[in-house]
C-alpha cells in the first residue's frame, strides 16, 4: 500500500502544525482576493448574470400557474373543487413527468429539453383556456391539464444545477441555495398577486394567457444560455472514468426530502385554495392575493437571513428544527378567525419555510452526484407540485363540504405526516463522509490526504 500523502498541517518528521482558526472566506476565481461568502460575492461570479435574468422570467409562469387555473375553472363551473381536480391534474402531471426531463436535461441537455417543452406547455395552455371559456364537458378540461402540467419547464431545477458547475466545491453553494430560495418565493409574491390581478381585474382567463406567454418567451430565453448550461458528458474529469447516469432514486436521502417536500407542497396548494375561499365568503376577494403576499414575503425574507448566516449545525439537524416550526405554525391556520390574525399566521409559516426548502436543497448538493443533480432538483419541485395538488384538491372538498377555511387543515396535516415520516428516517440524511461518492447507493472509496 503506497503511504499516505503529507497533509498541509504536517512538518517533516511526522510533528503537527498548530492549527490557527480562520475565517471563512472564499477566492474570487477572477482575482484570486479571499472574501468572505455573501450574496454579493455570489453575484460576481463569472457568467451568473447570463441565466440569471431569463431564469428569472422563465420560472415566474410556475408560480402563476395553479392560481390561474383554480380562478378559470371556478368561474366558468362555479365549484372550488372541479376548479382544485383540473388544477391537481396539472400538478400531478407536472410532479410525473418533471424527473424525466430532469433526468433527460442531465443526459442530453438542458437546452435539448428545454425548447419542445415550452412549446408544447404553451400550446397545451392555449387549449385549456379555450376550453373553459367554452363551457365545454368537464372531462376535457382534466384531459387539457395534463400536458399542460407534463410540460412545464422545470427552470428552477435547471437554474440550481447551473449554479452547480459555477461553484463546484465552494462554500458559496449554501448562499447560492438561500439565494435561488430568495428568488423562488419571490415569484411566488409576485405570480399569485399578479395571475389575481389579472383574472379579477381584466378577465378570469387573463392569468393562464398570461403564463403561457412568459412561458414561451422566457423558455427560449433562457434555453439560448448554452454557454452556462452544465455539462453533459457522461465523463468525470476528476475520476477520469466514465460514470453511469445512475437515478437519484437510488439515493435513499433523495427518497426522505421527497416526503418532506411533499409536505411543503400541501402548504402552499392549501393555502392558495383556503385563502381564495375565506375572501370570497367575507366580500373581499380582492385580499387573497394580499394575504397570500405575505405569506410569501415571510418566506422571502427568512431565505435572505437564512442565506446569510454561516451555519455551524449539520443540515439534517437544521431540516429537522426548521420543519418541526413549520409544523407548529401551519397547524395554527385553520384556527384564525379574522384577516389580521390569518396574515399573522400565514407570515410565521412563511418564515417557517425558507429554512426547510434551503436545507433540503443544500443535502441534495452534499448527498446526489453531480451527473444527477438535475433530476433530484426536478423530484423535489416535482414533489412540491404534487403535494400542492392534493392538498388543493382536498382543501376544494373541504370549503365546498364544510365551513369556509376548513381547507387550512390540509397544510397542518400534511406537515404533521411528513415530520414524522422524516423524524423516523432523519438517518439518511446524513451525507457521505467527505472523499465518498454516492452513485446506486453505493459508496465508493477515493484516495484523500490527510494530516
Amino acid at each position: 500500500m503506497p503511504p499516505s500523502p503529507i497533509g498541509k498541517g504536517a512538518l517533516p518528521g511526522g510533528r503537527k502544525a498548530k492549527a490557527v482558526p480562520q475565517k471563512a472566506t472564499v477566492t474570487d476565481p477572477d482575482n484570486g482576493q479571499a472574501r468572505r461568502p455573501g450574496y454579493g460575492q455570489l453575484l460576481r461570479t463569472r457568467g451568473a448574470w447570463t441565466f440569471l435574468l431569463p431564469g428569472f422570467a422563465a420560472r415566474q409562469p410556475f408560480a402563476m400557474l395553479t392560481i390561474s387555473i383554480v380562478l378559470l375553472v371556478q368561474h366558468t363551473t362555479g365549484s372550488y373543487g372541479t376548479a382544485g381536480a383540473v388544477s391537481a391534474t396539472t400538478g400531478v402531471s407536472m410532479a410525473l413527468f418533471a424527473p424525466y426531463s430532469g433526468k433527460l436535461a442531465d443526459r442530453f441537455g438542458q437546452r435539448a429539453v428545454l425548447l419542445p417543452g415550452v412549446l408544447v406547455h404553451t400550446a397545451a395552455g392555449a387549449t385549456l383556456t379555450v376550453l373553459a371559456l367554452s363551457g365545454a364537458p368537464t372531462w376535457t378540461l382534466f384531459l387539457a391539464a395534463v400536458p399542460t402540467g407534463a410540460s412545464t419547464p422545470q427552470i428552477g431545477p435547471m437554474v440550481r444545477a447551473r449554479w452547480g458547475v459555477r461553484l463546484q466545491g465552494s462554500p458559496l453553494m449554501q448562499t447560492a441555495a438561500a439565494f435561488e430560495s430568495v428568488t423562488d418565493e419571490f415569484t411566488f409574491v409576485l405570480g399569485p398577486l399578479f395571475a389575481t390581478a389579472l383574472c379579477t381585474g381584466i378577465n378570469p382567463a387573463a392569468g393562464l394567457i398570461t403564463e403561457a406567454a412568459l412561458t414561451l418567451v422566457g423558455g427560449l430565453l433562457f434555453a439560448a444560455q448554452k454557454g452556462t448550461q452544465p455539462p453533459v458528458s457522461g465523463f468525470d474529469e476528476h475520476a477520469h472514468a466514465h460514470v453511469e447516469h445512475a437515478s437519484a432514486l437510488r439515493v435513499p436521502g433523495v427518497r426522505v426530502l421527497i416526503v418532506t417536500f411533499l409536505g411543503i407542497g400541501s402548504v402552499f396548494g392549501g393555502m392558495q385554495v383556503s385563502l381564495a375561499a375565506y375572501t370570497e365568503a367575507i366580500g373581499q376577494p380582492g385580499l387573497n392575493g394580499v394575504l397570500y403576499g405575505i405569506f410569501a414575503a415571510g418566506n422571502m425574507l427568512s431565505g435572505l437571513v437564512c442565506g446569510a448566516v454561516a451555519w455551524k449545525i449539520a443540515p439534517q439537524r437544521r431540516l429537522l428544527v426548521g420543519y418541526t416550526a413549520l409544523a407548529v405554525t401551519a397547524s395554527g391556520l385553520w384556527a384564525a378567525q379574522s384577516v389580521v390574525v390569518l396574515a399573522g399566521v400565514g407570515l410565521l409559516v412563511g418564515v417557517c419555510i425558507a429554512p426547510a426548502l434551503i436545507t433540503g436543497y443544500t443535502l441534495v448538493e452534499k448527498i446526489v452526484p453531480a451527473t444527477s443533480r438535475t433530476e433530484a432538483f426536478t423530484w423535489l419541485t416535482g414533489a412540491v407540485a404534487l403535494g400542492q395538488a392534493a392538498a388543493v384538491t382536498v382543501a376544494g372538498q373541504l370549503e365546498d363540504r364544510f365551513w369556509d377555511g376548513a381547507g387550512f387543515l390540509v397544510p397542518m396535516g400534511g406537515t404533521v405526516l411528513a415530520l414524522g415520516f422524516m423524524f423516523l428516517l432523519r438517518s439518511r440524511l446524513v451525507p457521505p463522509p467527505a472523499g465518498r461518492t454516492v452513485a446506486r447507493g453505493v459508496g465508493h472509496r477515493v484516495p484523500v490526504a490527510v494530516d
